[in-house]
C-alpha cells in the first residue's frame, strides 16, 4: 500500500493550507486515516485522525483550527488547516490503518511527508 501526500507549502501566519493524501495498492478496508507531524529533534505527533465510522480526534493544539475529512470512494483523507501559526511548521505525514485482504490484519502505512512552513 502506498500513500501519496500533497498540499504542503509556505504560508503566512493566519493563512490556510489543505493537505491531501491518497492510498493506493491492494486495499480491502481502511480502519482509520490520520495526519501526524514532526519537527527536527522531536517525536512524530498525532495531529488528527478519522475512523471508519467518522469519529475524529485532534491534538489539543489544533482543535478548532484544523479539520480532517475523508473520501471513502477515493481512499483519501484531507486536512484543512486554518489560522495557521508558526508553531505548526513541520513535516506532515499521512497514515492509514489498512487491511490488504479480508483475512489479513490491519497494518500501518505511511506517506512520504509534505513540508508545511508558516512564516510569522
Amino acid at each position: 500500500v502506498q500513500l501519496q501526500a500533497s498540499g504542503g507549502g509556505l504560508v503566512d501566519a493566519g493563512g490556510s493550507l489543505r493537505l491531501s493524501c491518497t492510498a493506493s495498492g491492494t486495499i480491502f478496508s481502511i480502519n482509520s486515516l490520520g495526519w501526524y507531524r514532526q519537527t527536527p529533534g522531536k517525536q512524530r505527533e498525532l495531529v488528527a485522525r478519522i475512523t471508519r465510522d467518522n469519529n475524529t480526534n485532534y491534538a489539543d493544539s489544533v482543535k478548532g483550527r484544523f479539520t480532517i475529512s475523508k473520501d471513502n470512494a477515493k481512499n483519501s483523507t484531507y486536512l484543512q488547516m486554518d489560522s495557521l501559526k508558526p508553531e505548526d511548521t513541520a513535516v506532515y505525514y499521512c497514515n492509514a490503518d489498512v487491511r490488504r485482504f479480508s483475512a489479513s490484519p490491519y497494518r500501518d502505512a505511511w506517506g512520504q511527508g509534505t513540508q508545511v512552513t508558516v512564516s510569522s
